[in-house]
């Protein structure tokens, strides 16, 4: 091993020791948190060190481990060593469970990587009966868990704060996984055993029905204050992605953009209260060293007492520490936070370019608030800005790309009606528009590649001169709607792009798109049948979840962008969801 750690690239990923990490031993139940991605990527998120908590608090191990680089992967194969937890350097095997935290669909084959490196069997079928742990997953993901559903045992739906550690609690009950363990977990809300679930499907590829279970109702924690939250994290050997103390401030989204699968798979919205917030934010700083802090959350801008909260951190932390200022929405732009952050580069999502588009997909501001968003942060000291859009939305037209060119070009002028030190730097990131589960737009079609590459060429003609100008790849995207619409029949397609090289999708240097091409075919499988429109009285893969916001008012929603008629915030009253009976802002508690 030391060989191997002193000839691979970034070893610190390997050795564990980090500051500030907890002790772990083993205990009477024994939990991996696997983060399919690289240690700096899994090491910044929060899901999985909440979930770990979750088990520590019972008196139960929890350790993590992350998807090794392929250097390392490939020496721990040659030195025949099975893929080990970072603090116990224990052999993922002899685990009780393995968590695998699915934050994005191009991680699906880093999974199978990481049961494969361990010497687990890839499919839930070849581990029956044996001594294996438990494979378990959650995440934004799992709420379409169909393609993963033959290597998976359980999935965890919804918030996963307690349900992990209350399956393990059944777990010690029953002996292991017993017969009788899958059915009293099964009657759990938020968790799905797709051995008790079988679709059926029809001639022409769609689901007909769903045999066995067919309702599973997500988790959710309502006391978002009072819910589990860890007091320190363990800081990493290397620099991570978000190398900086994070606080999630709110969990969901009063907005209900119409393209987004988090605002409604988080719903409803629950927030932290200034005090919580500020002890969390206290004991981090103290355990850690950052001299940064994170505000974490879908829209940190809708958070009702946000100047308090800056106060009030600015008040009870070291006068070194900032506040590291998230991507907001150009309406709830908030200038003490732009003058208590660090003067990088301001980030703004407009998503489209016009009004009308704008209003189709229900992303409630105006071309003003934009161009308002911005002269706030020229003149709190910005000179870099950061603009997000989509192509491919629905009903998008030429008109609408015209539209971003010309939101830049406006910024460059008002940046220049004033003699300022620097000068503008004005980025502008694309990326194509995948329709997912459980949003207004889950029955659209993706754009094909020729529509995607002709929006890509027109922005790269008439973007103003000086702005950069980046994109995303075709094909990643398009495998990114493939695996989060896709059925139980993807999961040989997946299997075999893992066996044909295909691992880090989600890394462009690192994508084999031919690795791909080449699953699909040697499967018989067409990735198009998953990017197609959907019929409104068709049975979705996903259909036998329930995130408890009515498919009628996706619906009525999908409708309502067809019209151009915005829906706007939860703020301004309730829209009837379906969540009216645990939603805060149903009971006008805003």
């Amino acid at each position: 091993m030391r060989k191997l750690l002193l000839k691979c690239e970034k070893p610190s990923r390997y050795t564990g020791g980090e500051y500030g990490a907890p002790g772990c031993e083993w205990g009477k139940f024994n939990f991996c948190a696997c983060f399919p991605d690289l240690y700096e990527v899994g090491m910044s998120n929060i899901g999985i060190k909440i979930v770990a908590r979750s088990f520590e608090e019972r008196g139960m191990c929890a350790d993590f481990c992350f998807a090794p680089a392929r250097d390392f992967g490939q020496g721990l194969k040659e030195l025949d060593v099975p893929l080990y937890s970072l603090s116990l350097k224990a052999p993922l095997k002899d685990f009780d469970m393995l968590g695998f935290s699915l934050q994005y669909e191009l991680c699906y084959t880093n999974m199978l990587y990481m049961l494969d490196l361990a010497g687990i069997p890839l499919r839930r079928e070849e581990r029956r009966g044996g001594s294996w742990p438990l494979i378990v997953a959650g995440g934004p993901c799992a709420v379409n868990p169909e393609p993963l559903a033959d290597f998976v045992d359980v999935f965890f739906i919804g918030d996963g704060e307690s349900v992990d550690a209350d399956v393990a609690e059944i777990y010690l009950k029953h002996g292991g996984a017993t017969e009788g363990f899958y059915r009293e977990i099964s009657a759990l809300d938020g968790v799905y055993v797709p051995a008790f679930t079988t679709p059926v499907y029809n001639g022409d590829g769609s689901v007909d029905r769903f045999d066995g279970i067919k309702h599973i109702k997500k988790a959710l924690v309502c006391d978002l204050d009072g819910a589990i939250y860890p007091d320190r994290f363990a800081v990493p050997n290397c620099e991570s992605v978000h190398d900086r103390a994070v606080l999630e401030v709110m969990r969901g989204c009063y907005r209900g953009c119409r393209f987004c699968q988090a605002g409604f798979i988080y719903r409803p919205v629950r927030k932290r209260s200034v005090q919580t917030l500020t002890r969390q934010a206290s004991e981090l700083i103290k355990h850690t060293g950052y001299d940064e802090v994170s505000l974490n959350s879908l829209s940190t801008g809708d958070y009702g007492k946000l100047p308090e909260l800056i106060r009030s951190l600015k008040e009870n932390l070291p006068p070194e520490v900032t506040l590291a200022l998230p991507s907001l929405r150009v309406d709830s732009f908030e200038e003490d936070f732009a003058q208590d952050a660090r003067k990088t580069s301001l980030t703004f999502a407009p998503e489209a370019g016009t009004q009308r588009l704008r209003d189709v997909i229900n992303k409630d501001v105006t071309e003003e608030e934009v161009l308002r968003a911005a002269k706030r942060a020229f003149d709190a000291g910005y000179s870099a800005v950061k603009l997000y859009f989509m192509l491919g939305l629905p009903t998008e037209t030429d008109e609408d790309l015209e539209g971003i060119c010309e939101i830049c070009r406006k910024i460059k002028l008002l940046y220049s009606a004033e003699k300022r030190k620097k000068a503008l730097r004005i980025s502008v990131s694309v990326a194509t528009f995948v329709p997912k589960p459980f949003t207004p737009f889950q029955w659209e079609r993706q754009a094909g590649e020729q529509e995607v590459k002709h929006k890509q060429e027109y922005l790269m003609r008439n973007l103003p001169r000086g702005v950069k100008f980046s994109w995303s790849a075709f094909y990643p995207s398009f495998l990114e709607a493939v695996r989060a619409r896709g059925d139980r029949r993807l999961g040989k397609v997946i299997e075999n792009a893992y066996k044909n090289g295909c691992t880090f999708d989600g890394w462009d240097n690192l994508f084999n798109e031919e690795g791909w091409k080449k699953a699909f075919d040697d499967c018989g499988i067409c990735g198009e049948q998953y990017v197609r429109g959907r019929g409104e009285d068709e049975l979705l893969p996903w259909d036998h979840i329930d995130v408890m916001v009515d498919k009628s008012f996706l619906l009525r929603e999908r409708q309502r962008a067809y019209a151009g008629k915005v829906t706007g915030s939860c703020q301004g009253g309730c829209k009837g969801c379906g969540m009216q009976s645990v939603c805060p802002a149903a009971r006008g508690e805003i």
